[in-house]
């Protein structure tokens, strides 16, 4: 069991983010390696884990960006694909003043959701402790099966199977759509990362406890991890509820691959101790880390190739 700590499928894409004005006064955009489940893999690379990723970019010149940089955070990527017909996917980033983000996409069709059944690769999910994934690749039919037949390769393997739903609502035909996908990734997952705007929308309820004890009403889930911003974070697990604070920083630019970040490390918490090895005390020490983690990237721009190493990681908990 187990030549790959943590396998993920869905987007791989170029993040066009803000940078400055040229100058004639036209905004300058800078192309940056972008999708979550890449940059989950990102972190756990840096913390020494074995990766590998499933997804789809373009035979372009922004494939090409991509799938180099995947390999040189030491990504294992023989099943990213090439699509000849259909262009690497684009999300232009707008930042608010007050650091939130404003999205809107170049994905009509975009290579990312081009990803097909026939082409997931099952021997390397069934060689892989944890599976991850989230609900852009599950927008459209195609994409969609095949997530779901990688979902069921790896829940028959065994493997810790990680669900965050990263809700994009510009790329759904409806948010009741969305709601039908993320209802699935919450039956199938055994660790959750959810944010929470995301746990408000999909509960209704606008406390996060309630919320999340109306999620666990439904659904089976060993571990919740509630990404809180700026309020810092929470695990549920058990009958445990282990709240840490954030690592405010002065320094902080965009919000970009902060949940991400977060999330990889509690991935990482879980390779080390298993799904039943928790307490409060090991709870605390991953919600620290990963907080901690989650608030270097704010500082950076982009997330992918700028994840923090373990010893920065330790400084700033240290510090």
């Amino acid at each position: 069991m187990g030549n790959y700590d943590v396998t993920a499928l869905g987007e791989l894409l170029i993040d066009f983010t803000e940078n400055g004005v040229s100058g004639q006064g036209n905004p300058l955009f800078e192309a940056n390696p972008g999708g979550a489940p890449c940059n989950v893999l990102a972190m756990l690379s840096k913390l020494g884990r074995q990766t590998s990723f499933i997804g789809k970019v373009g035979k372009d010149f922004f494939g090409e960006q991509l799938k180099s940089a995947v390999m040189e955070v030491g990504i294992h990527a023989d099943s990213l694909y090439m699509d000849e017909e259909v262009h690497t996917t684009l999300a232009l980033v707008h930042t608010e003043p007050d650091g939130d983000r404003d999205f809107s996409f170049y994905r009509n069709p975009g290579a990312d959701m081009m990803l097909t059944e026939a082409e997931i690769p099952a021997q390397q999910i069934r060689d892989s402790k944890i599976f991850h994934f989230g609900t852009l690749s599950m927008t459209h039919e195609g994409v969609r099966a095949a997530t779901r037949k990688a979902v069921g390769i790896a829940k028959e393997s065994g493997a810790v199977i990680s669900f965050d739903p990263n809700l994009r609502p510009p790329l759904w035909k409806s948010l009741e759509d969305a709601k039908e996908q993320v209802k699935y990734g919450l039956a199938h997952c055994d660790v959750l990362k959810i944010s929470d705007n995301e746990i408000q929308w999909f509960t209704g309820e606008e406390d996060f406890d309630a919320g999340i004890q109306k999620l666990r009403g439904q659904y089976q889930i060993p571990l919740i991890l509630l990404s809180m911003g700026k309020e810092g974070s929470r695990a549920y697990y058990k009958d445990l509820r282990v709240e840490v604070k954030p690592f405010l920083q002065e320094k902080t630019i965009e919000t970009t691959g902060a949940g991400d970040t977060f999330g990889a490390c509690c991935l990482h918490h879980v390779l080390k101790y298993g799904m039943d090895g928790f307490d409060e005390q090991k709870l605390v020490e991953m919600l620290t880390f990963a907080n901690a983690a989650a608030s270097i990237i704010t500082t950076r721009k982009g997330a992918l190739r700028v994840m923090p190493s373990p010893a920065e990681i330790e400084e700033l908990i240290k510090g």
